[in-house]
């Protein structure tokens, strides 16, 4: 067990952290600027791509941003043609989601070199060491 009272052990861990994050970003922060973007506009097409048909009220949730900062990264992407907004069939006030079909190829290649990644680092690691790594992200991603 890691002793995080230690503080040599709080930058050993912060350390990984910020260096192993920093390796899963590389690629895909190169990819982005080669478009002009940036992480927030993976953020937004991981989102779409994951949950199909999200609307804009799900997705301003799942990102924690508000409503003005969401607004010019996905307007952006629309201007792009990578995410396409439609109204809701049971209410037209409400847009949903969607990549389209370019959008849909860019953020496969941005996942494909991500997983590319993990996939290395998990068969290095073992599943014992997955299972960990999971659930440490798990609750981190809970917490307050």
């Amino acid at each position: 067990m890691l002793d995080l009272k230690n503080p040599t052990a709080q930058q050993e861990a912060m350390e990984a952290f910020f260096f192993g994050y920093q390796a899963f970003t590389a690629k895909a922060d190169e990819m982005l600027e080669r478009r002009g973007l940036s992480r927030v506009h993976q953020r937004i097409v991981f989102f779409i791509a994951r949950y199909p048909t999200l609307s804009v009220k799900e997705l301003l949730e799942l990102l924690g941003v508000s409503k003005q900062a969401l607004n010019m990264p996905l307007r952006q992407l629309q201007e792009m043609h990578l995410v396409d907004s439609v109204a809701s069939e049971t209410d037209k006030r409400k847009r949903l989601l969607a990549l389209s079909e370019e959008g849909l190829r860019f953020e496969q290649s941005l996942r494909r070199e991500q997983v590319k990644l993990l996939q290395r680092a998990f068969s290095d690691a073992g599943e014992d060491a997955v299972a960990g790594w999971l659930a440490v992200n798990q609750a981190l991603a809970h917490q307050p």
